[in-house]
């Protein structure tokens, strides 16, 4: 299975609100590319933080004409480099720089009345890569109106989940206080949890974790809605999402008003569970959310809900059974959708290193880099793959006890000179022959007289 170019991920959440649309009406493509591009970004790779509207677009295409794959960069030959002469770069960088307001058309016109270049012999494209090269490139100017807030609600359970993180108490894990945070996933149209653990981090494994006992549980959503924070952002989540088709977007930064729902449900937590919860009680992690469980199944999803006019969660989310999506074949699969892939170069014993353990591969990958294929939560190595996806075996633990009688695979040794006739030529004879007198211009060799004649004579 290919692991998933950066770049084309960021590319897909990017366009998620596009491609996650049935069909759009007439001018609302437009529409929704220019609020895109009024949004900032966390660009892999760059300081900046905006994205053009053409720019948008074009991925928008690409996307439905190959999929995410043909989101993948392809990289250029001349690629850091501009065609342009040093003092136009030069000229342009300065012009830009002392007025960021300045459009490429303008740029090129400077250029010309100052007499640095010819009329049309600067290229848009040439400036425009310059000046993303620099950093200077932006989109037009944002629009002078007002955000616009509206509430809205998924038409259907499994339409759009939203997940969220909250910080929890601390409990007596291992004889110590820890922290422990809890990571929900909550159906839009049903106010249903998916799932929700408390976790000991709110990093993006956490994450996957309750994701993965969310699907196995819930189905697949077609939209899930997250925070804009690193773990979100992690390049394994945003491939396990797009293997499964799960849209993923993302809530601007400081915009909290996109996961009003879970952030409503955070206050009814805290307010019904964590001030009724004794944590005297509690005697590990797993004791508190088996507690936490209880209480979602038992009391939060059966009790009428007031925005579900008076049904309760569980009832609204089985009205729409019929329409989940369910994972179908690919559930024999879905350990290996959640599998991480690590990078690592074969060291010249043929060993790999791995959490603080090294491994044994084999002997005909030493040198080379490949990718480790592991169990995230149980932190177990399952098997290698190449870089293109090839399966390349499996990896065993080292036992260098085992190793001191093991029988190691050796060279063949080269065959005695008798048995290994050659044909063709052979610089030893040739420097025979002509350190001899028998070059190749024709010199014949001195004729050896027969001893036997001689004495006859």
């Amino acid at each position: 299975m290919n692991d998933l170019h950066p770049t084309a991920l960021h590319r897909f959440s990017v366009i998620g609100p596009l491609v996650s649309r049935d069909q759009l009406a007439h001018g609302e493509l437009k529409r929704l590319i220019r609020e895109l591009a009024s949004r900032s970004y966390d660009i892999p790779g760059t300081t900046r933080r905006r994205i053009g509207e053409k720019t948008i677009e074009a991925w928008y295409y690409a996307w439905q004409r190959g999929g995410i794959e043909a989101l993948t960069p392809k990289v250029r030959k001349d690629q850091g480099q501009s065609k342009l002469r040093i003092e136009i770069q030069q000229a342009i960088i300065s012009a830009k720089q002392e007025n960021a307001c300045r459009s490429i058309d303008q740029l090129i016109l400077l250029v010309e009345k100052t007499g640095l270049a010819a009329r049309d012999s600067v290229a848009r494209s040439s400036v425009h890569r310059l000046l993303q090269q620099q950093g200077l490139s932006r989109p037009s100017g944002a629009s002078s109106q007002p955000e616009e807030f509206r509430s809205y609600e998924a038409l259907y359970a499994g339409d759009l989940w939203t997940g969220d993180v909250m910080h929890g108490p601390r409990i007596l894990i291992n004889g110590r206080l820890r922290k422990v945070y809890l990571v929900s996933l909550m159906d839009d149209a049903s106010r249903l949890l998916t799932h929700s653990a408390f976790c000991l981090g709110e990093k993006a494994l956490d994450i996957e974790g309750v994701l993965k006992q969310a699907i196995l549980k819930r189905g697949l959503p077609v939209k899930l809605v997250v925070d804009n924070g690193a773990a979100y952002r992690s390049h394994t989540l945003q491939g396990i999402c797009a293997r499964l088709g799960i849209h993923l977007i993302y809530c601007r930064p400081y915009a909290p008003e996109g996961k009003g729902k879970i952030e409503r449900w955070h206050r009814t937590f805290r307010d019904q569970f964590l001030n009724e919860l004794d944590t005297r009680c509690v005697t590990d992690l797993a004791d508190l959310n088996a507690r936490l469980w209880a209480w979602i199944e038992v009391i939060y999803h059966q009790r009428p809900h007031a925005s579900l006019q008076g049904i309760s969660p569980l009832q609204r989310y089985q009205q729409d059974l019929a329409r989940i999506r369910t994972l179908g074949q690919r559930a024999e699969h879905l350990d290996e959708l959640f599998y991480h892939r690590v990078t690592r170069k074969v060291r010249r014993d043929g060993t790999v290193a791995y959490l603080g353990k090294r491994f044994e591969v084999p002997y005909e990958l030493a040198g080379k880099s490949i990718q480790l294929v592991v169990e995230p939560h149980a932190e177990q190595l399952v098997s290698l793959e190449d870089h293109e996806g090839k399966v390349l075996g499996k990896a065993i633990e080292l036992n260098v006890i085992a190793n001191n009688q093991r029988a190691r695979r050796k060279p063949e040794p080269l065959r005695a000179l008798e048995q290994t006739p050659r044909e063709g030529p052979n610089l030893i004879e040739i420097a025979h022959q002509q350190y001899h007198g028998m070059d190749s211009i024709g010199i014949e060799p001195p004729i050896k007289k027969d001893v036997s004649d001689h004495e006859e004579h």
